[in-house]
């Protein structure tokens, strides 16, 4: 790594040439190939950083031109101008060399994306000639043409492929768009009924015509050759899954059931299949508050055909979140983790199941087992941070929160800003006022952008005797950036609050109050507090009831609904 430091200090002070000595250009050869090795191996970084070296020392080399010109491309937050100058780079190698396969066509397709149409076009038209036995390379001229809309181009391309290789699902299907952008609706149908006609009795040609059909809103040719479909082969799982969609899509839901439960029941039908059948159906009736009983019903069919499929526990607990049923959750993922020990994701999902169901406990005992298989995962402490905090542990909040920036990557300056920040909240409720600032200072300075830092920050502020107005300022940034997140506009209307704008206060604590899914306690306080000074008391001491009802030890509330003169003594 140090060479690599050093490398970028000798770029910065030596002048830029256009041409290379001999020991360069050897230096630059040793140091491209150098770089691929560490791009094998994962290294995506000091691949850039080797490449642009290289690069440097022999501009003239196209190979590294080329390569360093791909990393511009995908980097990730890359500019404007460094992806032009990415396909500059690019575009030296390719020029070189017409016929290397890979290289042009990953920069056709840059190119493609990017909407250079014509550029890319005119690559693949060169390689196609150099390499006319590449039926792939036509494809793709022919979906380049397409882009462009050229449609006739694209069909003669693809009937050249065609006459080469004979028909397929894949040509009819490309061939078939492009007579449906034609508009041409005879063209599209007969196309892919003369797929259907090599093998009438083709479950999968049956499903194009029936796809094909539907593409022009011909409803009864669609639901016959689904038909058909199912017919040929009655054992066929996709068939149930097609046919279920088409009921999905208009609406009925009797057979649209009936569908999902023969898909499901099938034996033969792939497994991730059902479960894109379950998601499917799961959501909709989510969506429509249906009875959740059939979706039970459905889940234990399944479970009992699969009971070690980790994707089917991990669908069932993700359907009982939404339901908030949180410890099912969990109890479905500790299925999944009994069967596969060593996954992350169900390791996270687990934390997050039992920090939804309020048992922090759990949640750190989870995490920190999750740990052993994962010790630099950034998540899990940023799940076992807060939890630490919310039984009121802060030293272990404080000791995660360190070990986790321990680990963190000096370059994720959004991570590091995101633990600095919690770092900050937990010496705030520990009373520790210089630390808190400090922590909160340099979480903005790691991440100005920082939202949630922001809104604590100001909170902080607000409660604590410290500066308003930049407590305002920044409490306006993070409901500017998050206009519906209730949280901040709580912290925003207690700040008006604070400084004796009380009419601000209100209109934003309505709307907190408003966009809240379940209001908290401390925003049900905070409402109360907002009309008692907006003169309206009664309503005061009504939201002062709701939050005591939810912590009712709290002494605070207790004065404030049972002696209506406490904000008069």
């Amino acid at each position: 790594m140090a060479g690599i430091l050093l490398a970028g200090i000798s770029i910065a002070a030596r002048a830029v040439t256009t041409t290379a000595n001999e020991g360069d250009r050897r230096k630059a050869q040793y140091i491209y190939l150098e770089a691929q090795a560490l791009k094998q191996q994962g290294h995506h970084d000091a691949f850039y950083d080797l490449l642009r070296y290289a690069h440097f020392l022999d501009p003239s080399n196209t190979a590294i031109s080329y390569y360093y010109g791909y990393c511009l491309l995908t980097m990730e937050n890359t500019s404007r101008a460094a992806i032009e100058r990415g396909l500059a780079l690019m575009k030296e190698f390719v020029d070189e060399n017409p016929g290397s396969q890979y290289e042009a066509t990953f920069y056709s397709d840059a190119n493609m994306m990017l909407g250079k149409h014509d550029e890319a076009t005119s690559v693949l038209q060169r390689l196609a000639a150099l390499n006319n036995s590449r039926t792939e390379t036509l494809v793709r001229l022919a979906q380049a043409y397409s882009q462009s809309d050229q449609h006739d181009r694209a069909l003669a391309i693809l009937d050249t492929v065609e006459m080469r290789q004979g028909k397929s699902t894949e040509l009819t299907t490309l061939k078939a768009n492009e007579f449906f952008e034609l508009n041409d609706t005879v063209g599209a149908l007969n196309e892919v009924r003369s797929l259907l006609l090599t093998a009438p009795r083709n479950v999968s040609y049956n499903l194009i015509m029936s796809s094909a059909f539907d593409a022009f809103g011909m409803n009864d040719s669609t639901y016959h050759y689904l038909q058909c479909a199912q017919q040929y082969d009655p054992d066929s799982g996709i068939t149930y899954l097609a046919l279920a969609r088409y009921y999905h899509e208009r609406g009925d839901s009797a057979r649209f059931d009936d569908q999902v439960y023969k898909a499901l029941t099938n034996p033969n039908l792939d497994v991730d299949d059902k479960i894109d059948v379950l998601a499917t159906y799961t959501g909709t009736l989510l969506r429509q508050g249906d009875s959740t009983q059939r979706v039970d019903n459905l889940f234990r069919v399944l479970l009992s055909q699969h009971p070690h499929e980790v994707k089917i526990h991990g669908l069932y607990s993700e359907y009982l979140v939404a339901r908030k049923d949180y410890r099912g959750a969990a109890e479905q993922l500790q299925y999944a983790l009994d069967i596969e020990p060593s996954n992350i994701e169900s390791w996270k999902r687990i934390v997050v199941a039992y920090i939804l169901n309020d048992d922090y406990d759990k949640a750190i005992e989870m995490g920190q087992r999750a740990l052993e298989y994962n010790p630099d995962d950034m998540d899990l402490y940023s799940y076992l941070g807060p939890s630490y905090y919310q039984i009121k542990q802060y030293d272990k909040s404080i000791e995660v929160y360190k070990k986790a920036l321990a680990v963190a990557p000096e370059s994720d300056h959004e991570t590091r800003s995101s633990l600095t920040g919690g770092l900050g909240d937990v010496y705030q409720a520990k009373g520790d006022s210089s630390r808190a600032v400090a922590c909160y200072e340099e979480a903005l300075k790691l991440d100005p952008e920082n939202t949630s830092v922001m809104n604590n920050y100001a909170y902080f502020l607000s409660n604590s005797g410290g500066d308003l107005d930049k407590a305002e300022r920044m409490a306006a940034v993070a409901v500017k950036e998050n206009p519906e997140n209730g949280t901040f506009l709580d912290t925003y209307a207690w700040v008006y609050f604070r400084k004796g704008e009380y009419v601000m206060a209100l209109l934003y604590m309505k709307k907190a109050i408003e966009y809240a899914d379940e209001p908290n306690w401390e925003e049900l306080g905070h409402y109360g507090d907002i009309l008692w000074f907006n003169d309206e008391h009664e309503a005061a001491v009504q939201q002062w009831q709701l939050a005591l009802d939810m912590k009712p030890d709290d002494e605070l509330l207790q004065r404030k609904v049972n002696d209506k003169q406490y904000y008069e003594e």
